[in-house]
């Protein structure tokens, strides 16, 4: 069984001392490959040099909404030149809304429209985050759509009910499930996991937050997404072996991933 963990941050301190261990783990859980999303163009160089340790890890470049006062003028230009140096970016962002406690609304939304241009320009997926933010999130993307034409992605850690799954889907998003699905009192989102059609699903950690049941409460990691993808095939009536296999494929086709029996 091959698994892929499409949204990890193993830059994090919290990994410094037995990242190694970790790569063992997640390899001994049948995970071939990893997508690490960087909410800050200045966490690009040490993602790198993760990647040259781990050749399984593919990475993306981008500004997380909750750090949009970050963005001036040049930092388009430098999420582009970033994007078009590293044959390992697979994605623009993590980019979104996050409308949690937000008084720049306008302005999130304005660094994401710049960052979907640069996807579109670029010809790569995003890689969304939306909290609290649907209606926008939706008015948003389809405005730029009908404009510019439709850019792919994924929507991240999602946390929607079914009515705004089925928006996303409708405008050609994939969906991504972490382990917040295992949570008891995660109703809404179990009930959003069962009507994504197979190909347009993605299971995730985003460690090291939000570790799944039976590992709340600890730091997440990579291996542990082998625990949602278990929860979610018995939730859905799936063997695992074949949404592993359609996940795995899904995330490949994404991500322009290359298709690895194994990783050494």
């Amino acid at each position: 069984m091959q698994l892929i963990d499409t949204h990890v941050h193993i830059n994090f301190d919290t990994f410094e001392a037995d990242l190694e261990a970790v790569r063992d783990r997640w390899r001994e859980h049948g995970v071939v490959q990893l997508v690490h999303s960087c909410v800050t163009p200045a966490e690009f160089v040490k993602t790198q040099r993760l990647a040259d340790r781990f050749p399984e890890l593919f990475f993306s470049v981008g500004l997380h909404p909750l750090d949009a006062t970050l963005w001036v003028a040049e930092m388009g230009k430098q999420i582009r030149d970033l994007a078009v140096s590293d044959k390992r970016v697979v994605a623009i962002g993590e980019m979104g809304l996050d409308f949690f406690k937000a008084d720049n609304q306008e302005w999130q939304i304005e660094v994401f429209r710049s960052q979907l241009h640069i996807a579109k320009e670029l010809d790569l997926p995003v890689i969304i985050h939306c909290r609290d933010a649907a209606v926008m999130m939706r008015q948003v993307c389809q405005e730029f759509w009908k404009e510019f034409g439709q850019v792919r992605g994924v929507m991240h850690c999602w946390s929607g009910n079914p009515e705004e799954t089925q928006w996303f889907l409708e405008l050609g998003f994939l969906i991504s499930f972490s382990g917040v699905v295992t949570f008891k009192n995660a109703t809404q989102i179990q009930a959003s996991a069962q009507i994504v059609p197979a190909d347009k699903l993605l299971i995730e950690t985003d460690c090291p937050f939000l570790a799944p049941v039976p590992k709340r409460g600890k730091r997440n990691e990579p291996a542990f997404v082998s625990h949602v993808a278990i929860y979610l095939a018995q939730l859905r009536g799936e063997s695992l072996d074949d949404f592993a296999a359609f996940t795995t494929a899904n995330a490949q086709q994404l991500f322009k991933l290359p298709i690895l029996s194994t990783i050494n």
